[in-house]
């Protein structure tokens, strides 16, 4: 964390200070604070993407996640987010490719 900082109070709603305490005791986090500065980056960088970026989010199945992070380690993709990049864009490459060609028909 960077040494200069500002403080900032806010009022959270206890059901979601139990959620960030979950994130805490299972490891995710170290503290609360971390937890929620780690929102507020993905935030900031969702709001401020560049004009050329479209930021999408999404929810997936656990499956489905285990699935892509086996992608990860197997070497197939460098992160999930990569991975979910390329098998949209392969989608998106076969359903124009099979919409051309209904077309030329």
């Amino acid at each position: 964390m960077p040494s200069e900082s500002e403080r900032v109070t806010i009022r959270i709603p206890p059901d979601k200070i139990q959620a960030l305490h979950q994130l805490v005791k299972s490891g995710e986090y170290s503290t609360i604070s971390d937890a929620i500065r780690a929102a507020i980056d993905r935030f900031i960088d969702f709001q401020f993407a560049p004009d050329y970026i479209r930021k999408v989010m999404i929810e997936l199945p656990k499956g489905n996640v285990v699935d892509l992070q086996q992608l990860v380690k197997s070497g197939d993709s460098v992160s999930v987010e990569d991975a979910i990049r390329n098998a949209v864009r392969e989608y998106v490459r076969r359903r124009l490719h099979k919409a051309m060609e209904s077309a030329e028909r």
